[in-house]
């Protein structure tokens, strides 16, 4: 991959990881819900009017939209207002791999080789331990949360691979006019209609940049530009990147917030981590070690 392409990549990825500390900086003056619902709006706005609509059943993108706004970022957005840590939060939401891969073995009756399962095993042992440490800033409402919000991300990758050649930013710009109607209609019931007109009103400058921020820059530049370099370097040089996303997630946390961990609760953060790893480039490494000995 050119270097101008590999520092794309590492944009993109440290935009993500930082907008976990953006999302708890915005929770903090506004519902989660209204927040998620005006990050899509202006995910959305102006943004369609220059994008063509994207090509597929209406049925794929009501349930990509709903997916991906409701469930994903909605119930995310909500766990780290709870209390659960940005850069957990950053760490857990990779758990959409394993995820992913159990749906596609369900839906489509794909093998799981035995790196995956590894992998699910490694990842699954550090959310039971980190789950055993529950505390007052990883509550067990919020860890469940985001294992749901990871869910969604997953539904919404077997909806785009079930809607074929389909262009990603169109349909992540697009999606984007669902989530505010549902979200925002969730935001009135649980935290009262007055909450959005102050929200809309009394919100403060920083707010603002951050909606702006995960709006323009984490939703519309992020994507369109990693989907331009899945175009021209594949999938399989491009996504692997996307693991140093909970490493810019959890450093820009600690920098931030001055957040700490106990061992044990690092143990169960290391274990996800490595079963991520081993989920995506153990393959690779026993497919090399076969040519090897074949060759030797």
């Amino acid at each position: 991959m050119p270097l101008r392409s590999l520092l794309l990549a590492l944009m993109i990825t440290f935009i993500w990881g930082v907008n976990f500390v953006v999302i708890k900086l915005s929770v903090s003056e506004a519902p989660p819900l209204l927040v998620a619902a005006l990050r899509f709006a202006l995910a959305a706005l102006p943004a369609i009017f220059f994008i063509p609509r994207p090509q597929m059943r209406w049925q794929t993108f009501l349930g990509y939209g709903l997916a991906v706004g409701v469930m994903q970022f909605g119930l995310l957005y909500l766990a780290i207002q709870l209390g659960l840590s940005a850069g957990l939060a950053s760490l857990l939401m990779q758990m959409q791999a394993f995820f992913t891969a159990m749906l596609a073995a369900f839906l489509w009756r794909e093998r799981l080789p035995a790196n995956q399962i590894a992998g699910i095993a490694l990842a699954f042992t550090g959310m039971a331990v980190i789950g055993l440490l529950a505390d007052h800033h990883t509550s067990i409402v919020g860890l469940v949360l985001v294992l749901v919000a990871a869910l969604g991300w997953a539904i919404s990758n077997v909806l785009v691979k079930s809607a074929g050649k389909a262009n990603m930013l169109s349909l992540v710009v697009w999606s984007a006019l669902i989530p505010p109607v549902p979200l925002t209609l969730m935001t009135g019931l649980t935290s009262g209609w007055a909450s959005i007109g102050h929200t809309l009103t009394q919100s403060s400058l920083g707010f603002w940049a951050a909606v702006a921020f995960m709006g323009y820059f984490n939703t519309v530049l992020g994507f369109g530009v990693w989907n331009w370099l899945i175009q021209q370097h594949g999938a399989s040089r491009v996504a692997p990147l996307s693991l140093l996303v909970p490493v810019f997630g959890m450093v820009s946390s600690a920098l931030y917030f001055q957040e700490t961990f106990p061992p044990l609760k690092v143990l169960g953060a290391v274990l996800v981590f490595v079963g991520l790893l081993v989920h995506v480039f153990g393959g690779r490494i026993v497919e090399r070690w076969k040519v090897q000995g074949v060759e030797a």
